[in-house]
């Protein structure tokens, strides 16, 4: 019984369930060809990824993106001061192709994503949250316009973002529902349509198919497990497995797990078979998922996939107590970093036009500071970064940085959204293969906003 507790405990904590892996036939095919990573592309190749970066706690992004020109960084810095205004000079300068009149820079600790916007290989999505139907300060102040439930609430916004369901107890996310979709593309290999690198989440869950879990780990879960070990966890393992079942739901038990233990033994193999990234991936928890999205999309031509959503997450950004510039800081810099290392892999495996990143989060914060950090609040930037990405541009409208202004919900510095997930999450899913016809399927509030695709992606 000890062992068998000790076993379930270390799986729970693989990084993946075992039922969610791949057949064995696919993957003895990526060890098969895994040589073939990071040559060309086929000409023509018809392969697109998405790859979602949640900043969960919900991401000051006023100091994300700040306007530099002399009146807007006057406001900017009258309305954080003292505790949140970063000093002028500290922004890292975007050149915006399409502001005229107006400039922005980057935080400081940003200089890799700052150099993919200039190269016009990212762009910068502004204001943007969860909204039932267009709103403005007025409509908001009379109370005339349905607003989405639960504002300021990390759960329910979390999962407003990852479902772009805005009215109501969402059960799947719009991920998962382009899963469904679009899964057909990768004939049998449906189990690597949806793929997440950070665990359970509801953005990658579809009403047919649900996310194939893998650890950032290079052992990709059964790590702590192996067939000749003598540690007590193998031992155990092995008395679990070698014991007699008598029953057909021990036995089917039994086969599961048996299968994801060498399905995990194939997938360690072939991906250790993989030549390195000339790409230095940062040495971040975020940097080593990145990598493995890297590894994984790597091996999409001898899988034969067409269609792959990818799930990675970081934490640590709800700072309300905490010294916010210093941890704000580091974590950009991690997103950054990641982001940047990505793009650049996508460029060594010659795919980079066929790879999309960008970010969603629980909520922007408030633009005054409450002490040493901020609270809640709602319309928030955003970052995409790809080959594809019309890039070097801010899209949406960025919202008047004063307290009481009109993009303020009232007097508390919490921006109205001008641009609504279901738009941003439309852009993406046309880019990736959506048509008009199957759109609403995927955002049903779509058909309130007359914007259905902001024109960030080519």
């Amino acid at each position: 019984m000890n062992d068998r507790r000790l076993f379930l405990q270390r799986l729970a904590a693989a990084g993946f369930g075992a039922a969610g892996l791949g057949a064995l036939s696919d993957l003895q095919r990526i060890a098969a060809a895994a040589t073939l990573s990071g040559g060309p592309k086929a000409p023509g190749e018809d392969y697109r990824a998405l790859v979602c970066l949640f900043l969960f706690g919900g991401n000051d992004a006023n100091n994300m993106v700040v306007p530099t020109s002399a009146t807007e960084y006057a406001q900017y810095a009258s309305g954080r001061t003292p505790a949140l205004a970063l000093a002028q000079g500290s922004l890292l300068p975007l050149t915006v192709a399409n502001t005229p009149g107006r400039t922005f820079g980057v935080h400081g600790a940003m200089g890799a994503f700052q150099s993919l916007f200039n190269q016009g290989r990212a762009a910068i999505v502004a204001n943007a949250g969860p909204l039932r139907v267009p709103t403005t300060r007025a409509d908001l102040q009379a109370r005339r316009v349905p607003l989405p439930p639960d504002l300021y609430s990390h759960s329910d916004q979390q999962a407003q973002w990852q479902s772009s369901i805005s009215d109501g107890a969402p059960r799947t996310g719009w991920g998962g529902r382009i899963g469904d979709l679009l899964k057909a593309a990768n004939g049998t290999n449906t189990s690597s349509t949806l793929i997440s690198v950070s665990g359970n989440n509801l953005f990658e869950v579809g009403n047919t198919i649900t996310s194939f879990k893998v650890s950032s780990s290079s052992q990709l879960g059964f790590d702590f497990y192996s067939a000749t070990g003598t540690d007590p966890v193998s031992k155990g393992v092995g008395n679990i497995l070698a014991q007699p079942t008598g029953n057909l739901f021990e036995a089917e038990w039994k086969r599961v797990i048996e299968r994801a233990i060498e399905n995990q033994r194939v997938l360690s193999t072939a991906l250790a078979a993989l030549p390195p990234f000339a790409t230095a991936f940062p040495g971040t928890g975020l940097g080593r998922q990145m990598q493995t999205i890297a590894r994984l999309i790597a091996v999409r031509q001898a899988l034969g996939l067409k269609r792959q959503v990818f799930f990675a997450s970081i934490g640590g950004f709800d700072t309300h107590g905490d010294e916010q510039l210093g941890r704000q800081a580091e974590l950009l810099d991690e997103v950054s970093g990641a982001m940047a290392a990505l793009y650049n892999a996508t460029m060594e495996l010659n795919c980079a036009d066929l790879v999309t990143s960008f970010t969603a989060s629980d909520f922007n914060r408030t633009f005054p500071s409450n002490g040493k950090g901020s609270d809640h609040a709602w319309g928030a930037h955003h970052l995409v970064a790809g080959g594809a990405v019309q890039g070097g541009r801010l899209y949406g409208t960025f919202p008047t940085l004063v307290r009481g202004g009109p993009d303020d919900t009232g007097s508390s510095g919490l921006w109205i959204p001008t641009t609504s997930v279901d738009q941003y999450g439309a852009t993406l899913a046309r880019w990736f293969g959506v048509g008009p016809a199957e759109m609403a399927a995927i955002f049903p509030n779509l058909g309130s906003f007359g914007q259905a695709n902001l024109g960030f992606l080519g």
